[in-house]
């Protein structure tokens, strides 16, 4: 039986090498396509300079459309943002969200995209206000579901229920597999402790996310043990994560149309160590799920000070992994280096 469910890139996970000029799109791309991850997701700012500030050139979105065909790719994803705190002194109003979210629909329609990615922080009532425009452009928002969010949270819950009474087959949810962290990020602990977190402290907090001990009692903890400083914002972290149920995407199947394949570390094993993909996987084949899983690594600000980040590298362990949890052939070493 053929696996339904795709493997992709989000070209975030290139952040430091396309900052540093040392990956073009085209490298990005390329390299996403000779790792079998053919679904290529991005982010506006990074992968088009000055979007949304300036218009982006018919022959910037021609170039991207070449390289996509060139590769064998398909445009899947536009991560866009809502900036309704950019002006000084005031909100940006209602008519003007709504105006904004149909500006990133063009741009993703133009793109090719399927989707475009909402922000969690946009209300609910925005995205139906946009969701015929997106219908008339053949695009989906997505709402991202992001930790320390989930989908027991009232404010996801809120924008589920919005969803079902517009309507609208236009809206759905793009779950992050960041809010599946079974376990503290050993390049988070190396970090913090870097950074002057003593061991104890740093073995103790590590402990304690294990155990799932209440993020309060965790921080009081740590202060009564005289941790200052950094320390405290080690225990900080556990307020903005935890272990959710990955079968609770099950009841929302219907509206998910892709995935955030987060991750903070793969080893030369091919494994994740704090997210359960194996058993997220599972879920999602037992869901009937037919999207991309878009690798998504953010380790690369976890080790950024102590050594270069190879992203290539953790993103292709990543494919391999995901790989052999779908059943498909070994992923092939990569064809083309990068320059030096």
């Amino acid at each position: 039986m053929t696996n339904a469910i795709k493997r992709g890139v989000s070209l975030y996970s290139y952040q430091n090498e396309t900052f540093q000029g040392k990956m073009t799109l085209e490298d990005c791309i390329r390299t996403s396509a000779e790792l079998g991850a053919y679904g290529i997701e991005i982010i506006g700012e990074q992968s088009f300079w000055g979007w949304p500030e300036v218009g982006v050139a018919d022959a910037d979105i021609a170039n991207w459309h070449r390289l996509i065909a060139q590769y064998g790719c398909t445009p899947v994803s536009h991560d866009f943002m809502l900036d309704y705190k950019r002006y000084k002194g005031r909100e940006m109003p209602f008519a003007e969200q709504v105006a904004s979210v149909r500006n990133d629909i063009d741009f993703g329609a133009r793109l090719g995209m399927k989707f475009i990615r909402a922000l969690v922080s946009i209300a609910p009532e925005v995205l139906v206000a946009a969701a015929p425009y997106a219908e008339e452009k053949g695009i989906r928002i997505l709402i991202e579901v992001h930790a320390p969010l989930h989908f027991d949270h009232p404010w996801i819950i809120r924008h589920a229920e919005a969803f079902e009474k517009s309507g609208s087959d236009a809206l759905g949810f793009l779950p992050d597999m960041g809010m599946f962290l079974f376990a503290f990020p050993g390049v988070w602990k190396e970090k913090f402790m870097r950074i002057g977190v003593p061991k104890n402290i740093a073995d103790y907090i590590e402990q304690a996310y294990a155990d799932r001990v209440l993020s309060e009692y965790v921080i009081l903890n740590v202060q009564e043990m005289g941790g200052t400083g950094p320390a405290i914002a080690m225990a900080e972290t556990l307020r903005h994560n935890a272990a959710f149920e990955p079968k609770r995407m099950l009841d929302y199947m219907p509206r998910i149309h892709n995935i955030h394949g987060k991750f903070y570390e793969m080893t030369p094993e091919y494994v994740e160590p704090s997210i359960p993909y194996d058993e997220i996987v599972r879920v999602l084949q037992k869901g009937g799920y037919q999207g991309y899983i878009c690798s998504e690594y953010e380790g690369n600000r976890w080790i950024e000070d102590a050594e270069e980040p190879d992203s290539v590298e953790q993103v292709r362990r990543q494919q391999v992994m995901l790989a052999r949890l779908l059943g498909e052939a070994e992923v092939p070493a990569l064809k083309t280096p990068l320059a030096a």
